[in-house]
């Protein structure tokens, strides 16, 4: 899956947030970033990408699958990053934490995976910006299912 926009340019004020789906799987997160933009109806007008696996196509996390769809999501208003597990979470705040290697802007999000990206892409098709995407993102863990 590639990443989704309105024109692909890069914006700025008025662009979108992008947003960045890292699992240990590529087809799981192919497969959130298909739902999410699926339910929340974005169409093009989100910018999504899947960074799942190995380059190989293995079971773990990429420093380089991330930070390619980092870059192929940003619009200049901000990326979320959401992650499935433990190790994931080590790799983005890696990457942060080195400065150069994501868009300037790119946040982690702590957020339940699949109703995190959910709420993010939904939120991000509104015209929200990072911080909205986030907390939106971030209140999903409190979604009751009884």
């Amino acid at each position: 899956m590639s990443a989704r926009t309105t024109d692909g340019t890069a914006g700025g004020e008025g662009a979108p947030v992008g947003v960045v789906l890292v699992s240990h799987s590529g087809p799981v997160a192919e497969s959130v970033a298909a739902l999410a933009i699926g339910l929340a109806g974005s169409g093009d007008t989100v910018p999504v990408a899947p960074a799942g696996g190995t380059p190989d196509g293995g079971l773990g996390t990429s420093a380089e699958l991330i930070t390619k769809a980092a870059r192929t999501v940003d619009r200049g208003a901000g990326v979320a990053v959401l992650v499935d597990l433990g190790s994931a979470v080590l790799t983005v705040k890696a990457l942060i934490a080195e400065g150069d290697e994501l868009p300037e802007g790119a946040r982690l999000v702590d957020a339940p995976f699949l109703e995190g990206a959910v709420a993010a892409v939904v939120t991000a098709a509104t015209g929200a910006d990072l911080d909205a995407v986030a907390v939106a993102a971030g209140e999903a863990h409190g979604y009751r299912k009884e």
